[in-house]
């Protein structure tokens, strides 16, 4: 017997595929967006289907832009000759918030990891890799989680960037990790 109409239970659904987000979560996302009006939902609708189709990867670096370079490979205050290895867009935020690095980035989309079946070549390595071959990189700096799939991607890269006669280093982490 259906508790809730087939569309709300559609909803909760989907909502329910997000990540980090649980069958009580997704349904109370989904009350929510019932609880807007129409114009609200509109407007709601609207910003997803406008990011799906704007924001698109920066040529240079693979960060999230809405066209075009991405501000910071943009910059010409930016280092050049160093970049930093991250897994997504987020890992670029999170640096930037820190106000200490000054270079560029690049952004993997994803970490090797063979339990979930993804490889090298379904990550942006072979961009990366052109990026270094073409020439005017000092030091790439790997920024990936120091976990199991964080460690391997790093060392990946470093024994596929050695070669190439570039600093390549490692952020720090400390004791929490």
């Amino acid at each position: 017997m259906r508790v809730f109409p087939a569309a709300l239970e559609r909803l909760t659904e989907q909502f329910a595929k997000l990540p980090g987000i649980g069958g009580k979560s997704a349904q109370r996302l989904a009350f929510h967006v019932l609880s807007l009006t129409d114009a609200e939902a509109q407007e709601f609708a609207d910003a997803i289907v406008e990011a799906k189709k704007k924001v698109t990867c920066c040529p240079i670096c693979r960060n999230l832009t809405d066209g075009g370079l991405c501000p910071i490979c943009a910059s010409p205050k930016r280092d050049e000759r160093v970049i930093c290895v991250v897994a997504d867009a987020r890992d670029v935020a999170a640096l930037e918030r820190s106000r200490e690095y000054s270079g560029r980035y690049h952004v993997l989309h994803g970490v090797i990891s063979p339990m979930n079946h993804v490889g090298p070549d379904d990550l942006e390595i072979k961009s990366l890799v052109e990026r270094v071959a073409a020439g005017g990189i000092d030091e790439v700096i790997m920024a990936t989680n120091p976990d199991t799939e964080g460690e391997a991607t790093a060392m990946y890269l470093s024994r596929l960037l050695r070669p190439m006669g570039l600093r390549v280093t490692r952020l720090a982490y400390g004791i929490p990790v």
